[in-house]
């Protein structure tokens, strides 16, 4: 009669103790599994091209229920090599309003041609009410501008580069005419100045030439 009342007691305390095996196996491999994932996950390939947000607005348009509030985002793209756009896009919020940009600007990118980490000409460009002036520098001296030219050239392969920003201080036209000027420079290979220089050695032969002939007949005479 004194052994019966013993047995539930063991069982009982026997049954808690394999329901908390039971868990801490549970747990001990969900987080083994968590750990192993992070560790699997594959590296980012890195991004071609870089994007630098330059400047967001809020805009409004009236309607009739009110004004209808949303965001512009000027975003500039370049490779830090030879390529670089600007884009200007609108968006319900601040993400999507740049990731419109960032798709136009890698729709109109152009290409530099860099020499020596600096430009092969100086050039001058008035796109509306900006006018945006830019110049080769010698090694050493640095990106000398300030504000959205800076932001522009900050994304190409350009190192060394003199500009000044003239005229209207708006930034979508500062950097829209900035990316114009870059655009329009020509490589040395292809100025005319080089053209008429290996031509004009030939020419002067050929005028020398002639000249030579009439004292020839007069000596003969």
């Amino acid at each position: 009669m004194a052994d019966q009342p013993a047995a539930p007691a063991a069982t009982a305390h026997a049954t808690p103790q394999a329901g908390g095996q039971r868990g801490g196996n549970r747990g001990g491999n969900q987080r083994g599994g968590r750990r192993d994932d992070r560790r699997n996950q594959a590296p980012e390939a890195p991004k071609e091209f870089e994007e630098v947000v330059i400047n967001i607005d809020r805009v409004a348009r009236v309607v009739k229920g009110g004004r209808r509030f949303r965001f512009k985002a000027l975003v500039v793209v370049g490779n830090r090599k030879n390529k670089v756009g600007v884009g200007v896009a609108k968006g319900a919020d601040v993400q999507s309003a740049i990731t419109k940009a960032t798709d136009v600007a890698k729709k109109h990118l152009v290409t530099i041609p860099v020499v020596n980490q600096t430009i092969p000409h100086e050039a001058e460009i008035k796109l509306s009410g900006a006018r945006v002036l830019i110049k080769p520098a010698a090694p050493g001296t640095g990106i000398i501008a300030g504000g959205v030219v800076r932001s522009v050239i900050g994304v190409t392969g350009i190192r060394n580069m003199l500009s000044k920003s003239l005229g209207s201080t708006n930034k979508v036209n500062i950097a829209y005419a900035t990316v114009e000027a870059l655009g329009g420079l020509v490589p040395r290979s292809q100025w005319l100045t080089t053209d008429t220089a290996a031509k004009k050695p030939a020419a002067t032969a050929d005028k020398a030439a002639p000249a030579k002939k009439p004292a020839a007949k007069k000596e003969a005479k």
